[in-house]
C-alpha cells in the first residue's frame, strides 16, 4: 500500500490499483454522509479530482494519486457512505483504476514514510 500527502491510499493488484482515503483523512472528515464517484471509463491524470466526499463538516475532493482509467467504482458507498468511516482502508475503497504508468506508484510514500509525514502535521 502506498500513500499521498493528500491522504489517499493506493493498493496494487497487477495493473489495477484500488484507491481510497486513509484512516487519518476519514477521522478528519467526521461522519461521511455522501460520496460522489466517477463513472467507469473516466481517465484521470495525477492530482485530477477523482471523487467528492461530503461529511457533516465539509465537502472534500479526492485526488487521483496516479494516471489511469476508472474500471470500477465502489457501489456500496452510494447507499452506505459511512463505510468510509468504518473501514477506510478496506471496504471503504472508492475506485479501481487501470494504471497508465505503473512506475508512478514508486513515487508515493510507503506506510512508514506516511506515518512519519503524519507526525509533522
Amino acid at each position: 500500500m502506498r500513500f499521498t500527502k493528500d491522504h489517499e491510499w493506493i493498493s496494487l493488484d497487477g495493473g489495477v490499483a484500488t484507491i481510497g482515503i486513509t484512516a487519518y483523512a476519514a477521522e478528519q472528515l467526521g461522519d461521511v454522509v455522501f460520496v460522489d464517484l466517477p463513472d467507469p471509463g473516466k481517465t484521470v491524470a495525477p492530482a485530477d479530482g477523482l471523487a467528492v466526499v461530503e461529511s457533516v463538516k465539509a465537502a472534500s475532493d479526492v485526488y487521483a494519486p496516479v494516471a489511469g482509467e476508472v474500471v470500477e467504482a465502489n457501489p456500496a458507498l452510494v447507499d452506505n457512505p459511512e463505510t468510509v468511516n468504518q473501514d477506510p482502508e478496506g471496504a471503504g475503497w472508492f475506485v479501481k483504476l487501470k494504471l497508465a504508468d505503473p512506475s508512478q506508484v514508486e513515487g508515493l510514500m510507503d506506510r512508514h514514510a506516511y506515518e512519519t509525514y503524519l507526525g509533522t502535521l
